[in-house]
């Protein structure tokens, strides 16, 4: 079976969900996921993992992220982005100036508590925030607390700005646009939205679906090279136990370590109290 990531370019359009599709009939095989969620009107940096990678997801699913966006001042709609529908404007307002835009910018960095838009996967009560949205049903989004570690403007136009944003997960660019257009009184809402990193994957080397189709396994990047733990070395004689779960006994501190033998990675351990224990093991059909 092909085990490892690719690092998908998504299209505008695109769902998460229509990727993984396409990229299941292109490799073939029903063992595919992603990691993290892009809008369907969202471009950029969708990782997806295939065959044993999907193992694998939930070391990666808590990276940072980097995200290019365009927030429109002057219009605010009920998805948070320009394919909603305008629920307030503003007519012949004043744009601020760039050094009101980079000082306000500041106050949007480090911890900050955000309300997550409607049109969101979120659940409320079991449901998806989106369909209730979309059925006009009245709740309440709950507010959560994301971190920005950079807020950095790039550039200013006649209603709109251009920004990059480090951020944990969880955080909703969509949100973060209407919320800085509310400090200085105006609405606003995401024109345009590219994520142009997820933890060790970049834009710079990413690949669309088209190329894919040609690059097929040529595209994988091997689970190891993506999984930012530090590596260590078991001995050889410490092999078949530990691929039967059973501990090593080590003189390290408690962490969690890609674990090699002689070169070949066997998977996620965890170093707890001295003795280290598999966690994720990878499979191989022959190991010894």
């Amino acid at each position: 079976m092909t085990d490892g990531f690719i690092n998908l370019n998504k299209a505008a359009g695109m769902t998460s969900h229509d990727a993984v599709n396409l990229v299941r009939k292109i490799f073939q095989t029903r063992k595919v996921g992603h990691i993290g969620t892009l809008d369907p009107a969202a471009t950029g940096v969708l990782p997806i993992a295939i065959g044993q990678a999907t193992k694998f997801i939930e070391y990666l699913d808590n990276c940072d992220k980097t995200y290019r966006a365009e927030i429109l001042f002057g219009v605010e709609t009920d998805s948070g982005d320009v394919t909603g529908k305008i629920i307030r404007s503003a007519e012949n307002f004043v744009m601020p100036s760039l050094a009101e835009i980079q000082s306000t910018a500041k106050n949007f960095t480090g911890q900050i508590e955000q309300s997550p838009p409607k049109f969101s996967a979120i659940k409320i009560n079991g449901r998806k925030a989106y369909e209730l949205a979309r059925k006009n049903i009245e709740f309440e989004m709950p507010r959560r607390v994301v971190t920005i570690s950079r807020f950095e403007i790039l550039s200013t136009a006649e209603n709109f700005i251009t920004a990059e944003v480090d951020c944990s997960k969880g955080t909703y660019i969509r949100s973060l646009a209407a919320d800085f257009g509310e400090s200085f009184n105006l609405p606003a809402t995401l024109k345009n939205l590219q994520r142009i990193r997820v933890g060790k994957f970049h834009i710079d080397d990413a690949v669309t679906i088209d190329a894919l189709k040609n690059l097929g396994e040529g595209a994988l990047k091997p689970i190891d090279a993506c999984i930012d733990f530090e590596s260590f070395n078991l001995p050889p004689r410490r092999l078949k136990a530990y691929c039967n779960g059973l501990p090593t006994n080590i003189s390290h501190a408690d962490a969690t370590v890609k674990v090699y033998c002689e070169g070949k990675f066997l998977g996620v351990g965890k170093i707890t109290h001295g003795e280290l224990r598999s966690e994720k093991l990878f499979q191989y059909e022959n190991l010894s």
